[in-house]
Parts: structure tokens; sequence; C-alpha cells
């Protein structure tokens, strides 16, 4: 009897044991598992903490960009920017709401991790899923060579945002819908997928030489509504890139040469709102 009561007292132990194991096991990786990104530097903020007038639809949140799918590090549709270049947009909203006008930002702050899933999908020629409305004359293998895709962004640095201009009273831009037959960027406004941009010659993200900001062949109003958002905001410290008409960086950047991984997430600033 006592060798019995023994054995069961050390198969009750030898449970309790396991139980215990397997119970501090779950707690860790439900603590793993809760456990938020790194958090920005004090001086990141919300554009919507700056100024709620600004229309943000951020593509990298959705499926409805080259990748197809939302980019790694995007958890919320959130435009997140250093202060001094939230404070200046601000200021380039204020100079354009009177003429009947709103900035649209597509993007802003882009963690590296989203960078890296780009860089991904570009090594992964087998995918080109998306290859009809983005990069309908580009091969994918020059994207790197071509300067579409890099290793590194001056996005990740929060000071860099990708915009437009829309014309208030804002009408609504229909849902992408996965699948759905996809049109050249660079088609006409008419065929292309809608935007309530203003008409700036191609959609957002087009990997086209009609892109360049200045490209000779966009004329008439097209050319006027590039010249409007490229001379508002240089007027203000912000700096385009040539190559994209949608992508401009605020001057001088708070950090020039530093590359932050934190997630795109109310959760990732010291002032959430």
């Amino acid at each position: 009897m006592t060798r019995l009561t023994t054995a069961v007292r050390g198969l009750v132990t030898a449970l309790v044991t396991a139980l215990a194991a397997l119970l501090a096991a779950s707690a860790a990786s439900a603590t793993a598992t809760a456990t938020p990104g790194p958090k920005a530097p004090e001086d990141f903020v919300s554009l919507r903490s700056v100024d709620r007038t600004i229309i943000q639809e951020i593509r990298y949140f959705t499926p409805h960009n080259f990748v197809g799918e939302r980019v790694d590090g995007y958890r919320q549709p959130l435009c997140i920017l250093t202060r001094p270049a939230a404070e200046a947009l601000h200021e380039a909203q204020r100079q354009l709401l009177p003429q009947g006008y709103s900035l649209k930002v597509y993007d802003c702050y882009r963690p590296q991790r989203a960078v890296d899933h780009f860089v991904r999908w570009a090594k992964d020629l087998d995918d080109q899923a998306m290859k009809d409305e983005f990069y309908p004359n580009v091969d994918k293998t020059r994207l790197f060579e071509d300067g579409y895709i890099a290793e590194k962004s001056g996005h990740s640095r929060g000071s860099t945002m990708d915009l437009t201009i829309v014309r208030l009273p804002a009408k609504p831009t229909r849902p992408y819908v996965p699948g759905e037959p996809l049109v050249p960027c660079f088609a006409p406004r008419g065929e292309r997928f809608p935007d309530n941009s203003v008409d700036m010659g191609t959609g957002y993200d087009c990997f086209d030489t009609l892109s360049h900001t200045l490209d000779p062949r966009v004329q008439g109003q097209q050319r006027a509504n590039r010249l409007l958002l490229k001379d508002t905001l240089e007027n203000l410290g912000f700096v385009n890139l040539a190559e994209e008409w949608w992508h401009y960086t605020f001057k001088p950047e708070a950090y020039p040469d530093t590359y932050f991984d934190f997630p795109v997430s109310a959760h990732s600033l010291v002032t959430p709102h």
C-alpha cells in the first residue's frame, strides 16, 4: 500500500510539473506574441495629430499596390512623419484649401521591413500578378537596375512622403477588388483605376518614365496639376524626386542617416493621437 501511495504521489508530482511547464511555455509564447515592436523617437507623430483635413489613402496597408498584398509592417492605415515634415505639410494644406484643393497622402514613414518585403517580391520573378497595372512596360528583371526598387528607402527616415492633390469636395475612391482586371497606370484617366486625385497623367506608383515629374510628354492640365503640387511643396522646403511626381522629402531631414523599422501603428508613437 505504501509503495502504491508513493507511486501515485510520484505520478501526480510529474503531472503537476509537466502542466506547470506547459503553462509557462504558453505564457511565454503569449507574451512574445503580444510584445510590441520598437518605438519611434519622440519627434515622430501621426499626421492626423497635426492636420486632420489631409486625406489619407495608405496604399501599402491594402492589396492595391505593385506587390498585390498588404506590405509587412503596415499594421494600421496611418501616416507617420517627423514633426517638422508633418507641420510643413499642414502649411501646404493651409495654402491649398482656399484654392479648393486638399492634399492626399499615399505613403509616409515606411519601415525597413516593408522595404525588405519589396526586395523579396522583386526577386521573385514568378510573381507578376500586378504587372498589368503598375509596370506593364518594364521587365521585372530590371526593377533594381532601373531604380524602381532599392534595398533602402528615404521613407524609412521619416521625412519623405508620397502624395497628390484632390479637388474638393472629395469624391470617395472605390475599393480595389483583388483579382479584378488591371489597366495600365498610364492609360487615360477614364480607363485606369479610378482615383479621386486630380489627373497627374499616371496613377500612383506607376513604374514608367511617364511618372517623371517634368516628362515633356505630360502637358496641359496634367502638367499644371503636377506643377501645383511641386511649387506648393518646394516653396516650403520639400524636394521632389524627379523620377516620381508623387515623392517629396522635407529638408533638412531630422534623421538623414537612420533607417527605422518600427511598425506603422499608433502603438509605435510616444504620443499616438
